[in-house]
């Protein structure tokens, strides 16, 4: 799986979601307290829309019973049908760690701008979400999920052979190659 600009950092603001199709599937991007986190859009339970209509809320916890207790904002993801429960950072269920979580998603902000496009064969070229591993100014900080599922051990070959393949450009508004790299 390859990298998606999927939003600008602006369009996506504090404490909001946004549901995006990549390669079929459905994800929600959440922006909490600045961090992003990427789900599949299903409850592994019964199947239901999980990002677009979970609830997001905090969690509490205490190290020990009469322990401070600390509050952690936007941490958890509610399903809508059964209220299963999951962390919205790793995709855990809180009831059943080991058995049931929710596929995540790697996701990070690169500098750039949508305009900040570049023609594989060299100079600039209209057309929002493309980018290459040229210098670029930046008007604003684009939302990049990452839908590869990466195992120890191949990072250095992907990246190796990503490096031969050369830089490549995708449909306007869907693929990023960053830093030469899909």
């Amino acid at each position: 799986m390859a990298k998606y600009v999927v939003a600008t950092s602006a369009e996506l603001a504090e404490g909001e979601r946004k549901i995006i199709e990549l390669e079929g599937r459905s994800i929600g991007v959440f922006n909490v307290d600045g961090e992003y986190y990427a789900l599949l859009n299903q409850c592994p339970h019964a199947g239901a829309e999980l990002c677009a209509y979970g609830t997001v809320f905090g969690a509490s916890a205490a190290d020990e019973p009469d322990g401070s207790i600390t509050y952690e904002r936007g941490r958890s993801l509610r399903c809508p049908w059964h209220q299963w429960e999951y962390d919205i950072r790793t995709g855990e269920s809180w009831y059943d760690p080991r058995n049931a979580r929710v596929r995540k998603y790697e996701v990070e902000v690169v500098p750039g701008s949508p305009e900040d496009v570049v023609d594989p064969d060299g100079g600039p070229q209209k057309g929002p979400h493309v980018m290459e591993g040229y210098a670029v100014t930046v008007e604003g900080d684009l939302i990049v999920v990452d839908t590869s599922r990466r195992r120890p051990g191949t990072q250095q070959r992907q990246e190796k052979k990503s490096g031969e393949a050369g830089g490549r450009s995708g449909a306007p508004g869907r693929r990023a190659d960053i830093g030469g790299r899909a």
